[in-house]
């Protein structure tokens, strides 16, 4: 089969491209890129007025199968990804069973046979998310997982933490820790200032992801190990990062689209909503994110996208699941509140959604280089739509978003060559 993409703005910062360009896909694969037109009798994509990048990839997803597929399966999350502009996902282990054996991966390897996107799987770093015993790396890397994470959940104990750090860099691969003390956080709410306060809740302190942050940062520059920090909040620990970074130190980190577009004050009327872990913090803590993201401290965007039920989210602020859904919003939003407002440009936003996250999990994604796998997302940088969770590929509808309009959306979404998502242009 041979596809060519035509008149569009190729942005691939891999190659340094920025500008009009045809691309030629034959058998999957990128086979030609070219600035003057190329002619062949094939099926041709107009793209036009439209950004041509490598596919999106989001390095953080819960994927809820096995255990939870009344909440998502692999195929709705691929078919939600796609239709985000995503075309590689990386599913969470916090399953059940947890992914921290090799039977689970296989599992989740043959049902992946089924999504429209590229699957790739994170093991745990400890057995059954429990903090305690180490898994065994080698193994889950032989079955086939690309890094490692506890996310959900933080590894306390510092001396398992190092050895899982260390374990982790013998079998060079990410560690990607969700950096919260358990023994700080005083109700499973939301961020602890005045809008916890004004609801009479005590709420989750910033500290008590900064500690976490700075211990792992610690750790990891000790053995000389890699460490990813999960979905950053903090004003602090965006500033831990950033001078670790400067030091010398292996770390990376992502952040997710709704810690750059809300603060606390959205729980008022969004209600649980907007409660997710870590939680929406101050209107201040979200400005130092951006910050982070136009200085280069934030290597990722990620979305986190944790689907719940009605029944998960309809409680009491207390007792409502964390998460939002995040994979048909992220590209929209990120436009919207990032390029569009002029904070960073396209090929600063290439590099975060596709190019440093295929570098951090080390997968041959992230370009349009000729003879690489033609993963590619076509974005209509202009579109206006308003966000509508009824149409939501995912099979849970939990979103702060829905009524937003937001500028910019997908217009196509190819994976291997094949067309899996297109809108109505």
């Amino acid at each position: 089969m041979r596809l060519l993409i035509k008149n569009g703005t190729v942005i691939d910062p891999s190659q340094s491209l920025n500008g009009k360009y045809d691309i030629l896909v034959e058998d999957g694969r990128i086979k030609d890129i070219r600035s003057l037109s190329i002619e062949r009798d094939c099926t041709s994509i107009d793209a036009d007025g439209c950004y041509v990048v490598p596919g999106l990839i989001d390095m953080h997803v819960h994927l809820r199968d096995p255990g939870f597929e009344e909440k998502e399966d692999i195929l709705t999350g691929s078919e939600a990804a796609a239709a985000g502009g995503f075309t590689s996902i990386v599913c969470m282990p916090n399953t059940k069973p947890v992914i921290d054996n090799a039977d689970t991966i296989k599992y989740i390897q043959k049902k992946a046979e089924e999504a429209i996107t590229n699957v790739y799987i994170m093991g745990s770093i400890t057995k059954g998310l429990t903090g305690e015993t180490l898994c065994d790396y080698k193994l889950l890397k032989d079955a086939g997982i690309v890094g490692i994470t506890d996310d959900g959940m933080t590894v306390m104990n510092a001396k398992v933490m190092y050895e899982a750090l260390k374990s982790a860099k013998e079998s060079n691969m990410l560690t990607s820790v969700h950096c919260e003390d358990v023994n700080l956080v005083y109700d499973n709410s939301i961020h602890q200032g005045h809008v916890s306060s004004q609801l009479g809740l005590q709420g989750r302190p910033s500290v008590s992801e900064d500690i976490i942050v700075e211990r792992d940062i610690l750790l990891a520059e000790s053995l000389k190990a890699r460490v990813h920090i999960q979905h950053v909040a903090s004003k602090n620990s965006i500033e831990l990062i950033r001078r670790a970074k400067m030091r010398g130190v292996a770390v990376s980190c992502e952040v997710t689209p709704h810690h750059f577009s809300l603060w606390d004050e959205y729980v008022l009327t969004k209600g649980t909503n907007a409660k997710m872990s870590p939680p929406l913090r101050s209107r201040e803590d979200m400005e130092a994110i951006i910050e982070g993201i136009m200085d280069g401290t934030v290597d990722a965007i990620a979305t986190d996208h944790a689907p719940h039920s009605d029944a998960d989210k309809n409680k009491d602020l207390l007792y409502a699941a964390n998460g939002i859904v995040g994979l048909e919003t992220a590209l929209g939003l990120a436009l919207t509140n990032l390029v569009h407002s002029g904070k960073i440009d396209m090929n600063k936003l290439v590099e975060l959604m596709s190019l440093n996250p295929a570098k951090l999990l080390g997968i041959e994604k992230g370009t349009l280089k000729i003879g690489r796998e033609a993963d590619i997302t076509i974005i209509h940088p202009n579109k206006k739509w308003i966000v509508d969770k009824k149409t939501f590929k995912s099979k849970s509808k939990n979103t702060p978003f829905d009524g937003m309009e937001l500028t910019g959306k997908t217009v196509a979404t190819i994976v291997g060559g094949k067309v899996v998502y297109a809108d109505e242009r």
